[in-house]
């Protein structure tokens, strides 16, 4: 091996490294799934890939990335794939990799023998017009060995931009790479699984709080942040950072919620004034929870609990006050003693989109107590309300992002 060689390798493996240690650091099981395969689709040049989850004896399309097809699109538009399942089985290269454990390099996914044991399935090519040619599969096993998803990388990219087959040195890259991406995911898991126990409890008490609501509400304020943070020319650095703590820090909004009365809170009708005033309770009591905080997460999770029921024009709750006690901050009550609510700019930003974000799912999901409203309608109410209830530029975002909401709307289908 030439000493170009070997320092090209130490590189390689030195950025396997650093990005090993970033997914360590990422909360969110959404984003670690698009930085995982960001990270293999760097290491070993390739064009495009998907990663699968697997779950109940399933893989599920959790990401994929195509630069090929993602330069078909106007500039500042994304992708959106369909979410779909493929068996866990040698009727395909990725589920032949997951019931195996095995990794499987293959130079030309159309020229794969008869008497292989997998099979390739071209009918993804055939839907988008993309051609598949060299395919590099690992499974991501935990150090327990417990398989927990397989990452598949498409068309290694030769220095002209063709495609070419993947080399034994990028199987040893991906497999590394594999195991450090298999114990970041199955910590990220945790955490999904822990927050959603926590929504459970409101699930239990509130027929308007799903799990799959929550995901929802969460996935789509990413959507519209995103979209929001590229027209404030937010560095795309900060702006992956912030899709962690948002993401994870919208699914709690409604977490407060868990100490609202029975009476109040499975009341089929409209609440009394009485009543209403503490439900809004909910906001204040859930910021307690994220108290003292010790991170990022806790601070955008405060934030969000306490500040998603603002109004841009300044009419939303809680409003100015003290988090501890729920009383108006002195020199902020109106003229019947209630605190004044922030307006504008003065809602945090991760507070303005979750108002957003939240208020487009309930109007477009089914509940036991109601039947989904056409989005047509659920849009015409938002719009109504662009620059009183919600902060215009997180509507105009939310419009930007409408194929991408809808495509998180068919992924996290409403199970009430």
């Amino acid at each position: 091996m030439s000493s170009s060689s070997v320092v090209t390798e130490h590189n390689r493996m030195q950025q396997i490294l650093q990005i090993s240690a970033e997914l360590a650091s990422v909360n969110d099981l959404d984003v670690l799934l698009e930085k995982i395969l960001a990270g293999a689709r760097s290491f070993v040049h390739a064009d495009a890939g998907t990663l699968y989850i697997l779950e109940n004896g399933s893989l599920r399309f959790g990401c994929a990335q195509n630069d090929t097809l993602h330069g078909r699109l106007p500039p500042g538009d994304k992708l959106v794939y369909s979410s779909l399942t493929v068996p866990v089985s040698s009727a395909n290269i990725a589920g032949y990799t997951a019931l195996r454990g095995e990794l499987v390099n293959i130079a030309d996914a159309y020229a794969i023998p008869a008497d292989t044991p997998y099979a390739f399935d071209a009918s993804y090519d055939e839907l988008s017009g993309y051609r598949t040619a060299s395919v590099l599969a690992v499974p991501l096993q935990t150090s327990r060995g417990r398989t927990v998803g397989v990452l598949q990388i498409i068309n290694a990219l030769a220095e002209n931009g063709e495609a070419t087959a993947f080399t034994p040195e990028d199987e040893v890259v991906i497999r590394y790479f594999g195991n450090a991406a298999a114990m970041a995911l199955e910590r990220a898991q945790m955490t999904r699984a822990l927050i959603l126990r926590m929504i459970s409890m409101a699930e239990l008490r509130d027929p308007k709080e799903t799990g799959p609501h929550v995901n929802r509400v969460a996935a789509f304020a990413v959507e519209i942040y995103e979209r929001w943070a590229r027209s404030h020319g937010i560095s795309a650095e900060q702006v992956g950072h912030d899709r962690d703590v948002l993401r994870l820090a919208a699914m709690l909004h409604d977490v407060g919620k868990v100490a609202i009365p029975d009476a109040i809170l499975k009341k089929p009708g409209r609440l009394t004034s009485d009543e209403f005033a503490i439900m809004k309770r909910h906001t204040y009591l859930g910021a307690r929870l994220f108290q003292g905080s010790q991170s990022h997460l806790d601070e955008a999770a405060r934030e969000v609990a306490l500040r998603h029921h603002e109004s841009f024009d300044g009419t939303g709750y809680p409003g100015h006050i003290d988090v501890e006690t729920g009383s108006p901050l002195p020199g902020f009550e109106d003229g019947n003693g209630e605190a004044v609510g922030l307006a504008g700019e003065d809602i945090p930003v991760f507070g303005r989109v979750v108002k957003v974000a939240d208020v487009y799912d309930a109007l477009c999901s089914r509940r036991v107590y109601k039947d989904a409203m056409p989005e047509a309608e659920a849009l015409a109410i938002i719009y109504g309300d662009r620059g009183t209830a919600f902060d215009p530029e997180m509507v105009d975002a939310l419009t930007e992002a409408l194929d991408s909401i809808r495509a998180i709307a068919r992924y996290y289908a409403n199970e009430a």
